[in-house]
């Protein structure tokens, strides 16, 4: 009885603890994005993302031009181990597809910028139901080509994704309920709006070298296998390069959503004058190494976690596999303490270095309570679930053209037109998942800053917060309560 007591209580005072922070919500706490003097942090990584940049540019160029409108200019074919028969064509004959490839993905993100005020919840659920579809019919279509990996992959991915969706159906109304919130603060911020539009024509350029070379190796003589393992390389150089962009955007962002949850709106007499332009420079100069640093793996670690997490909760008492999916699920949860997408906001506001900032927002949700409606929440997935959509039309736009000229270069230029697609609409996307990580953190600093912009908002997270921790301390006991009965057991069976 006293353990039932104890538990509940523990939830409870999670709250109040919260409540308890909330006097700070007056003029000290405006001072949390003042103009304090900042330092330059994670510096190596911000030499290392540049000089990648200026090499890989400089590369590119010289691969495509080497086959542009000449048939290899700076006779670079003579370190290629393909033969004669293997050259196919010219750069000009492959870039127009990853045209196409950067016109839809441009289209697809700035649409759902457009809609983000009256259509994005019903954007949302669409790309959560139709995902799955649309990766079986990619699936069935390579095995109708002969693509048998790639059938394969597709169908595992669509797996996957069902699996995923119906492990996470019911956290999903309260995950579209966040994700309106936020899209109700980013919408009443017209200029950040204007800030994701700008960063999508930086990265359509940073693309326009990009697909230039990557059609030079297309066009070049090469073996397949050494083609491929360059469009792998080219992939995660610009798979980093977006996330760099998106993680920046990111930042601006949440310096911007801070500030008015802070002041207690956007024209706040408080609101120190040019926010975005503060931010911005804050951005791209002493924050910007650590926005290379955490770009690198923060992605990969949050899509582990998404898929153990889902995993976890529908495992059953299959010990063996729990135990086992249990060490994988602390492994990560130890790597999302340094590498988390919260960490941007507490860059944003205090300046501080990526790992520092990751751990103090992570103490903090631990320390408030806030990080178990954190892991309740799916907004990240529901966001990644539209990018990757939008990035198998754009594959799919491209891959048919591709068709019909060469069948046999289809799933090379599909899939890196895909993630082209993916990278343009996540710099649309990530304004929202901004508006999120920022409200999160806000509600873990200061309840009352979000009481006082949406009071409803507000009592609908407390409420869900102290079922999701009543729902821990019971498992918890459950946990307690079985290991005591097997030690019971154990004692009174006679050896």
């Amino acid at each position: 009885m006293s353990d039932s007591q104890s538990s509940s209580s523990s939830s409870d005072s999670a709250i109040d603890q919260n409540v308890r922070r909330s006097h700070r919500s007056g003029s000290g706490g405006q001072t949390l994005a003042s103009d304090l003097p900042r330092h330059w942090h994670d510096v190596f990584w911000l030499g290392i993302f540049l000089l990648h940049l200026i090499g890989l540019g400089f590369g590119l160029t010289v691969v495509g031009l080497n086959r542009f409108k000449k048939s290899d200019r700076f006779n670079l074919d003579r370190f290629a181990t393909g033969s004669v028969g293997n050259n196919r064509g010219l750069t000009e004959d492959y870039w127009p597809m990853y045209a196409l490839a950067g016109g839809v993905g441009t289209l697809l993100g700035w649409t759902w910028l457009l809609l983000l005020g009256s259509r994005a919840n019903q954007m949302m659920k669409i790309s959560v139901h139709i995902l799955t579809t649309y990766l079986a019919v990619i699936s069935v279509l390579c095995f109708w080509c002969e693509q048998f990996f790639w059938g394969v992959a597709f169908a595992i991915g669509a797996a996957l994704q069902f699996l995923y969706v119906i492990s996470v159906i019911d956290r999903l109304p309260f995950t579209m309920l966040v994700l309106q919130k936020a899209v109700k603060m980013v919408w009443s911020l017209p200029e950040v709006m204007r800030v994701a539009y700008a960063f999508m024509l930086v990265m359509l350029l940073w693309m326009g070298i990009w697909s230039f070379g990557a059609a030079g190796v297309l066009a070049s003589r090469m073996e397949d296998g050494v083609r491929w393992w360059l469009l792998v390389i080219l992939s995660v150089s610009l798979f980093w390069t977006g996330a760099v962009l998106c993680n920046t955007v990111h930042v601006i962002v949440s310096g911007m959503v801070f500030l008015v949850l802070i002041h207690g709106g956007r024209e706040a007499a408080s609101m120190p004058p040019n926010p975005l332009i503060k931010s911005l420079r804050y951005a791209v100069t002493t924050s910007f190494g650590s926005i290379c640093y955490g770009s690198l793996f923060t992605a990969a670690i949050r899509t582990l976690r998404w898929e153990i997490r889902g995993l976890r909760s529908k495992i059953g008492r299959n010990e063996c596999l729990l135990c086992c999916v249990d060490f994988m699920f602390h492994l990560v949860e130890t790597l999302v303490r340094f590498f988390n997408k919260y960490a941007y906001v507490q860059i944003a506001v205090y300046g501080k270095s990526f790992n520092h900032s990751a751990r103090d927002a992570w103490e903090l949700f631990q320390s408030t309570g806030v990080e178990a409606l954190v892991a309740y929440d799916c907004s990240g997935a529901v966001l990644l679930m539209g990018a990757v959509l939008s990035g198998l039309i754009t594959g799919t736009c491209s891959g048919v053209w591709t068709h019909i000229k060469w069948s046999d270069r289809v799933i090379m230029i599909g899939s890196t037109a895909m993630l082209m697609g993916m990278v343009l609409v996540g710099l649309a996307m990530v304004v929202v998942e901004s508006a999120v990580t920022s409200i999160y953190i806000c509600f873990a600093e200061d309840p009352l800053l979000i009481h006082r912009w949406d009071a409803e908002f507000f009592n609908q997270l407390s409420e869900t917060l102290h079922q999701r921790l009543q729902h821990r301390s019971d498992r918890a006991r459950e946990v307690l309560t079985h290991n005591g009965f097997d030690i019971h057991i154990q004692e009174t069976i006679p050896v």
